[in-house]
């Protein structure tokens, strides 16, 4: 269409991108162009950029776009996006028709025991192979409301950066946008996705966008299994940056903090208070003197000379610190497990 629209003009170089600079069509005179490239040639000075009007978000707008400023008369750009606007409302009406048989996919996988049989014929209906691997991806804005601010159309155009395979995204209560990914044992849509996520933030720079991502999982019994450890990986992006865009994946949940994030706050706020015991007491400043020197303690391997000169201490007064830290929490701090559970507290606060 874009060559045929130019055909008149010489057909100069053209590009229909979206915001985030993902290339949804070229003209054949137009070399191939990378995403950050092109989401920054979109505020060049030095070209023609058309927004095309339609129903679209921040995330997924297409753009009109000539790397040179004089390369078509405005009436004519103007006439030419008219025609895609159209275009683009018959792929959205498409689109549409399509969002509540993904939706029905992921309310299916999201049951504590999904009908595995009802899994694959869903996933079927949605042109999806029953055959795995399949990797499921879990995002989420800032904002209370995900649909109203296009999460699911985020993730719907990170995944289309980055994969060749099929993938149905549905939208769960609360905002939470779902991708089940159709993939092979070579996949690398985490260090794709990786790479485009912050594209899709400039989009929105205001909003914080993050994304976890599960390990591959061979057949469809497996996707409930998957949500699970997609939304704890999500859980461990909101933890590394939770102003900015992070896209996680449960390989890299490799530390005790980044296991922990996954944990409601609940919980994590329960086990806390029941682990720390009489330390928590902020209305006793010895007891917040003990906090601090156990925090201390065990960020220094649980030296008690290296955590005397951290704290400007005679090593005498660390000892009799960790003495009452033991006989006020239960727990002996010659002991790994003991440590572990202090440490994993203090990180639960």
């Amino acid at each position: 269409m874009l060559d045929r629209a130019f055909a008149h003009l010489g057909t100069p170089p053209c590009y229909l991108l979206t915001s985030g600079g993902r290339t949804v069509a070229r003209t054949a005179s137009a070399p191939a162009l990378p995403a950050g490239r092109a989401a920054q040639s979109l505020h060049g000075s030095s070209c023609t950029t058309l927004r095309i009007q339609a129903e679209a978000t921040d995330y997924d707008a297409w753009h009109l776009h000539l790397p040179g400023a004089d390369e078509a008369p405005p009436r004519v750009l103007h006439e030419i996006a008219e025609v895609v606007a159209q275009h683009r409302h018959h792929h959205d009406g498409r689109q549409a028709a399509r969002r509540q048989t993904h939706d029905d996919v992921i309310a299916l996988m999201d049951t504590p025991v999904p009908d595995t049989n009802a899994v694959e014929n869903a996933l079927r209906a949605c042109g999806l192979s029953d055959q795995g691997p399949y990797r499921v991806v879990v995002a989420t804005t800032g904002e209370a409301d995900g649909r109203r601010h296009g999460c699911d159309v985020a993730l719907a155009e990170a995944l289309s950066h980055v994969c060749s395979a099929a993938f149905v995204i549905g939208q769960r209560p609360g905002g939470e946008a779902v991708a089940v990914v159709c993939t092979d044992a070579d996949d690398d849509t985490p260090g794709r996705l990786g790479e485009v996520w912050p594209l899709l933030h400039d989009c929105r720079p205001d909003t914080p966008l993050h994304a976890g991502l599960s390990a591959l999982i061979p057949a469809p019994a497996g996707l409930g299994a998957a949500l699970v450890q997609a939304r704890y990986a999500r859980a461990g992006a909101m933890t590394i940056a939770p102003q900015a865009a992070q896209a996680t994946a449960v390989e890299e949940l490799s530390t005790l903090e980044s296991l922990l994030a996954g944990v409601p706050d609940d919980m994590r706020a329960a086990y806390s208070s029941r682990t720390l015991s009489r330390l928590l007491d902020g209305g006793r400043a010895s007891h917040s003197m003990l906090l601090e020197t156990l925090e201390v303690f065990l960020a220094h391997n649980c030296s008690c000379a290296r955590t005397a000169q951290a704290l400007h201490l005679h090593v005498n007064t660390v000892h009799y610190r960790i003495q009452r830290i033991e006989a006020l929490t239960g727990r002996d701090l010659s002991r790994l497990d003991h440590k572990l559970d202090l440490r994993a507290a203090l990180l639960c606060r």
